[in-house]
């Protein structure tokens, strides 16, 4: 025997053709299931089969491998199974697989690169921005303090954002197109931002310090005027006074800007 004497093997119910077991393993071990007295689900199953004159259908899927292979494979054919996800929450390679009950989700890391946020404006009385700023200029700021600050400095290029705006609705959705920029290291169309007749001038409160106003560059997709923001009072969709936050787990949200916004953000983020 060589340590690549491991294979990787499959049970199948040949009533309705589903898998219904994985296994790795050397020699004779794929068949050492077909006796087991046990009372598990995959035993009961075996039972049913013999019960009614059938065996179970047993192939090998992938032969000469090192332990370590068998192994991640064997994972991730589990992983496939859906029902025993729980065999790799922990051990080799759990790091490696999508977590349990996520397929009605888009993960980071797994699906894509980039994110898809909400974004507060933070347009209110007594305000250093506005948001009629922020979607003519193509930006989203936040300052006036780390705390404020540092939310910002999380965004890639790519970033999908959805803007928030507290006591109106979803306002805007639109794509990062450059990382957060100090307020006098920021520039639209070439030009300082100092040189852009903006309509709110407590921007640049603090710029020479260390709570000026930070800039992300934003590609806006489609944006509504503050007295057409899009929400419903009372219901599950997403609203925090946070900066910055992921809507990766907020699928009615999503859904509810995909119809109010009339666009596809899953294609968003594969473009």
């Amino acid at each position: 025997m060589t340590n690549q004497d491991y294979y990787v093997y499959v049970y199948i119910d040949p009533r309705n053709y589903e898998e219904f077991y994985y296994g790795k393993g050397i020699g004779s071990r794929k068949l050492s299931h077909l006796k087991s007295d046990g009372d598990t689900e995959k035993a009961n199953r075996i039972k049913a089969i013999q019960k009614v004159g059938l065996e179970p259908i047993i192939k090998v899927i992938a032969k000469d491998l090192t332990d370590d292979q068998a192994f991640l494979i064997e994972k991730t054919l589990i992983w496939k199974l859906g029902k025993t996800l729980t065999n790799i929450s922990s051990g080799h390679f759990a790091d490696k697989f999508r977590p349990k009950d996520t397929m009605h989700l888009n993960l980071f890391g797994f699906d894509f690169k980039n994110g898809i946020y909400y974004a507060s404006v933070g347009e209110r009385k007594g305000s250093h921005r506005s948001w009629n700023d922020c979607r003519k200029f193509g930006f989203l700021a936040a300052g006036q303090g780390a705390a404020y600050s540092d939310p910002m400095k999380t965004y890639e290029i790519g970033d999908i954002v959805i803007a928030y705006l507290k006591g109106k609705g979803y306002i805007g959705v639109g794509r990062v197109t450059d990382t957060a920029k100090r307020i006098n290291d920021f520039t639209i169309g070439g030009k300082s931002i100092h040189n852009v007749d903006l309509e709110q001038k407590e921007i640049f409160k603090n710029a020479d310090n260390d709570n000026s106003e930070y800039l992300v560059k934003v590609e806006w997709i489609k944006t509504f005027d503050k007295k057409d923001a899009k929400f419903i009072p009372k219901s599950n969709l997403f609203a925090s006074q946070l900066i910055k936050a992921s809507l990766e787990k907020q699928p009615e949200t999503l859904k509810f800007i995909e119809q109010e916004f009339e666009l596809n953000l899953n294609e968003l983020l594969n473009n």
